[in-house]
């Protein structure tokens, strides 16, 4: 896995990657000339301090501009290719299936962007469960500290490779 700034990069299908391309190419083309517009017509109308027309369209335009910014970080640092391997071993790209403080749930380990729109729960590697079974194995029983400071055991009953 390729690494930037010592922290790994996102797996993504090549499907995630073409998705999140298209839509960067979107945003930072005809969604930023659209938005342009908006301001522009906004502006025309007057007084800027009373215009909530431009102020909606300013705030829309940060949130095009951090999205974009987003995509943008994401999408240089991935590491795009191949499902991982189907051999159990936890690892980015997984779908797991474990039991955590006895209630057993299904999740993708990798990045929200891989799921799209679907409802899955996503985990990051870096988080403290992602972390915790990172490279562990199906079967594979442990703990690890929540951000609340509590132990939370784990098994790992199943990883396989998300087929989105």
């Amino acid at each position: 896995m390729s690494t930037t700034n010592s922290a790994p990069a996102a797996w993504l299908t090549q499907e995630a990657f073409d998705r999140l391309k298209a839509e960067l190419d979107q945003l930072s083309g005809p969604g930023r000339a659209e938005i342009v517009q908006k301001i522009e017509a906004a502006r025309q109308e007057g007084d800027l301090k009373e215009n909530g027309g431009y102020h909606a369209a300013k705030e829309e335009q940060g949130k095009i501009e951090a999205r974009i910014r987003q995509l943008t970080a994401l999408l240089r640092d991935a590491h795009v290719g191949e499902s991982p391997a189907d051999d159990g071993i936890v690892e980015p790209g997984m779908l797991v299936v474990a039991l955590i403080a006895g209630d057993e749930e299904t999740f993708l380990l990798g990045s929200r962007e891989i799921a799209g729109d679907s409802d899955l729960d996503v985990f990051s590697e870096k988080s403290p469960l992602g972390a915790a079974i990172v490279g562990h194995k199906e079967g594979a029983k442990l703990s690890y500290t929540a951000p609340n400071g509590k132990d939370i055991t784990v098994e790992i009953i199943s990883a396989k490779p998300y087929a989105g």
